[in-house]
């Protein structure tokens, strides 16, 4: 039963796969969750096996509570101990703003990126063993500096995460430490045009954009730092550093 064990949500795929993968490099066991039971992308898998990883996939929707509060019990009751590390890694988008933004979009955001996280941590906390010191990281948003117009509701509760990065560390104490990771532009989706991530990348600080491991490499650092609670990290190209008034995805060349 030796071995740490750490939970990445999502961790089956894009930046949470990243991190599952480069945790594994570091020693961890895994549980791995997935609403969509979906197996770990070739790069994972491949990783986990040239490895040796004892890993496991918990199907687990973070939008329904009774889902949320029954899966730290059942990663412990698998490995045979409590989990040293705890990476909330998933997140619901949603594309509104202040014209259209509703109750049930704001219910469904908060649900997923901000009380299920919450939850999870509790639970971590209360199943850690005396004399246990267990991490939790949630992944944010560079967007929670800076935010802009668009994506009302999901900004919203990436701020609402954000913030309990410090609540959360003063009230575990002792017991747990908290920090975030807020990743800039990583993996674009399809609704960007060719040459537009090189035109975003430019308006970067630092002229680039992040990948995927150095999101991971933050994730790691922050796992091992036993003096670091109530931090955040922001690994975005400095993104953070500028006011931008539209998402990235309306950052188009002239």
């Amino acid at each position: 039963m030796s071995g740490k064990l750490a939970i990445v949500t999502g961790g089956t795929r894009r930046v949470g796969a990243a991190i599952a993968a480069r945790l594994a490099e570091d020693g961890y066991r895994l549980a791995l969750t997935s609403h969509s039971g979906s197996a770990p992308e070739d790069a994972l898998a491949s990783v986990l096996e040239r490895t040796g990883t004892d890993w496991h996939l918990f199907d687990c929707d973070l939008s329904v509570t009774g889902e949320v509060e029954a899966l730290v019990g059942e990663v412990a009751r698998h490995f045979g101990r409590a989990p040293d590390l705890l990476v909330n890694c998933v997140s619901r988008f949603a594309q509104d703003d202040w014209t259209d933004v509703d109750a049930d979009d704001l219910e469904d955001q908060f649900a997923t990126n901000l009380f299920a996280p919450v939850l999870l941590a509790r639970d971590l906390v209360k199943t850690a063993a005396d004399g246990q010191t267990p991490c939790i990281i949630h992944i944010l948003d560079q967007r929670v500096r800076n935010p802009n117009r668009d994506q009302l509701s999901y900004t919203l509760s990436k701020q609402a995460l954000a913030a309990s990065v410090r609540t959360l560390a003063i009230s575990f104490g002792p017991r747990a430490r908290v920090c975030g990771v807020a990743p800039g532009l990583v993996l674009p989706t399809d609704d960007y045009e060719d040459g537009q991530l090189a035109h975003i990348a430019g308006e970067m600080p630092l002229g680039l954009l992040p990948e995927p491991a150095d999101i991971a490499e933050a994730a790691v650092y922050l796992a091992a730092a036993r003096a670091v609670t109530g931090q955040i990290v922001y690994v975005d190209g400095g993104a953070h550093l500028t006011q931008f008034v539209r998402d990235f995805v309306h950052m188009k060349p002239a």
